[in-house]
């Protein structure tokens, strides 16, 4: 798969400036080595460490039919470090082939061609994310019965489709990181970007390991859909700068997925695995069910959405000040155009005369 932006210079080889045109394209053939990989006796029991799911659990369901579930390993850092690389090419697809053609368009200044990259990218992903996951809730019961979240606690077995969206997840958010690079971010943007990289790896991989995922899937999903809604009312923004009911929707469910993020974190961590009949640390059996592990997830959960909260209410004071600004710049322009009327007005009365 090639995928190759246009441009007149010819940079040196392996330079910065080679390996960021062609990234995709030497990730693609990084890629392709794994999957030709497949083809070869000899190579294909590492290749299939990489590109498919592992640990593999077949239990029977009755008689006849058996299912698969999985659980995690060690081997699953191969498998998001690949699926890491079909995140950079999908990511560089979604550039070159949608992004950049809008953006020749639209011919949007330094800071607004930087923002809706980047709103346009998570937008894809976040939509993604959002209809594959509700899938996942809807397919396993887990919005009917809540219970079920902390219920026969610890869920170490997860169906195929549950274990591949962890997988994705922190394969994509992996992959944000070299993009950083790729993408030419500006030194000062860096840092906000690898905050909320590390909160999504941290929370995501937490979830993971502890056991918690149907929890983690349902705060994700949740957390998803609001982003989503903010990145396409930002979208909305760059095209028409008048829109911004998006931003008033935003806010207020922005604000009812934190209280619902907070209240089902304690419902189940809080209430529902302090009440479980397993109790205890034992790593053998992926149980995490014990009160120092219990108060940090906790405490990790409420800081996060403290974090949030705090940057949401920046967010909205910086928007109603350059909406003050807006409209008093209005005002003044409004008066003076009357006022130059009412002098252009006097002068032809006094013309006249």
């Amino acid at each position: 798969m090639g995928i190759r932006k246009k441009n007149n210079k010819n940079p040196p080889m392996l330079s910065h400036e080679f390996v960021i045109q062609n990234h995709a394209d030497i990730v693609s053939c990084v890629a392709m080595v794994f999957l030709l990989g497949l083809m070869f006796e000899i190579t294909s029991k590492v290749a299939v460490l990489f590109i498919t799911v592992q640990y593999n659990v077949t239990i029977p369901a009755n008689e006849e039919t058996a299912v698969n579930y999985f659980h995690y390993g060690l081997k699953d850092v191969a498998t998001v470090f690949f699926y890491m690389l079909v995140a950079i090419i999908m990511h560089a697809i979604i550039q070159e082939y949608v992004l950049d053609k809008i953006n020749r368009k639209m011919h949007f200044s330094k800071t607004k061609h930087s923002k809706f990259n980047e709103s346009g990218q998570l937008s894809a992903f976040y939509l993604f994310s959002c209809l594959w996951g509700a899938n996942i809730l809807v397919s396993e019961n887990l919005l009917s019965n809540p219970v079920s979240l902390w219920d026969g606690y610890p869920h170490t077995l997860m169906p195929f489709q549950m274990k591949f969206y962890y997988i994705c997840q922190l394969g994509y958010w992996l992959h944000a990181i070299p993009e950083l690079y790729f993408q030419k971010t500006k030194k000062e943007d860096i840092p906000r970007q690898l905050v909320y990289i590390s909160l999504y790896l941290i929370h995501i991989t937490g979830a993971y390991v502890l056991n918690l995922n149907r929890l983690g899937l349902v705060l994700l999903v949740l957390h998803y859909f609001v982003e989503l809604l903010f990145h396409l009312s930002q979208l909305t923004y760059f095209s028409n700068e008048d829109r911004q009911t998006g931003f008033t929707v935003w806010a207020v469910l922005f604000v009812l997925g934190r209280l619902l993020t907070l209240s089902l974190s304690v419902l189940t961590v809080g209430f529902g695995l302090a009440g479980a009949e397993k109790q205890g640390l034992n790593l053998a059996d992926g149980s995490f069910n014990v009160l120092v592990v219990r108060v940090t997830v906790l405490a990790a959960i409420c800081t996060t959405q403290a974090f949030m909260m705090w940057k949401f209410i920046n967010f909205q004071l910086r928007r109603w000040r350059e909406h003050a600004q807006t409209q008093t710049l209005k005002k003044k322009s409004s008066s003076s155009k009357s006022k130059s009327k009412k002098g252009l007005t006097g002068l032809e009365q006094y013309g006249g005369e």
